[in-house]
């Protein structure tokens, strides 16, 4: 069996279908009290990772995880407990979903020091490990969804600096195969698109999928902050507004991983967007 962590989000929900559909066992953790939509066979298994003793009856049995952090309560967890209670249950590999922000903002407290020390309980653990370090999501843009629809205008700041956004079914698929396979113990994969995309690239790519005129809107930065404060902490808010108006050389680069993992290139932002039109309907 295999546990996935943070089940119902953009990366784990595309895992387990991905897992489910090539007949594995899978355990869909999340914190959700009610029963979320799964595959047929998936178990759902409540849990609460900022309370590790919550996840044994998830990990009795399983023999990998998927363990990523929860977002805004990523401090309060404590990997190393996690870790030690997977290793102890029998667990024998973890694929760990970490950030590039790691490598490329380390001084950032949230997205390169608690990320760092994620990883270094990953690799102390005594399983067998992968690290996966994506960049920006593709589905950052459902952000525009409800602007989208009601208004078919989307707004983001800093329209024209590319970023290589990264599709998080891709994502999903380099997991199941650290997971599933050999040979990818020790590794830690950067994964990016196959091209830079602008903010304003991506409006025009979700209006070519939807087959009508989004109207795009360049915020100013106070603007943009002002509105991601609603749902991020100030200094998530800081470090993600620096890599979208400021990225470094090393955010910018495209990676091969995916493609060296999958044997395919990675998504393009615009073949997201045509997969992802009933949100913006």
């Amino acid at each position: 069996m295999i546990v996935v962590t943070g089940a119902t989000g953009n990366v784990g929900s595309a895992l387990v279908q991905t897992l489910a559909a090539a007949g594995e066992q899978v355990i869909a953790v999340s914190r959700s009290a009610t029963e979320p939509a799964l595959p047929a066979g998936v178990r759902h298994q409540r849990a609460d990772l900022t309370v590790p003793a919550t996840l044994s009856p998830a990990f009795a049995g399983a023999r990998a995880l998927f363990l990523h952090d929860t977002g805004i309560s990523a401090h309060l967890m404590d990997p190393r407990a996690i870790l030690d209670l997977a290793k102890s249950a029998g667990i024998q590999r973890v694929v760990h979903l970490s950030s590039q922000g790691v490598l490329t903002r380390p001084e950032s407290a949230s997205h390169g020091q608690l990320g760092h020390s994620f990883e270094e309980a990953v690799r102390g653990s005594g399983l067998e490990w992968t690290i996966l370090r994506p960049g920006a999501f593709a589905s950052n843009a459902y952000a525009w969804a409800e602007s989208a629809r009601t208004e078919r205008t989307v707004a983001a700041p800093f329209g024209e600096v590319g970023l290589p956004v990264v599709d998080p079914l891709d994502i999903a698929e380099v997991a199941a195969a650290a997971l599933r396979e050999d040979g990818h113990a020790g590794h830690s994969y950067t994964l990016t698109g196959p091209a830079l995309s602008t903010p304003r690239r991506r409006a025009e790519d979700l209006a070519a999928a939807l087959g009508e005129p989004i109207r795009f809107v360049e915020q100013t930065r106070a603007q943009a902050r002002d509105q991601m404060l609603h749902f991020m902490p100030e200094p998530v808010v800081e470090t993600t507004l620096d890599i979208l108006g400021a990225p470094t050389p090393e955010e910018q680069r495209l990676c091969a991983d995916i493609e060296k993992v999958l044997g395919r290139p990675p998504h393009t932002f615009a073949q997201w967007a045509r997969r992802n039109t009933f949100a913006f309907k």
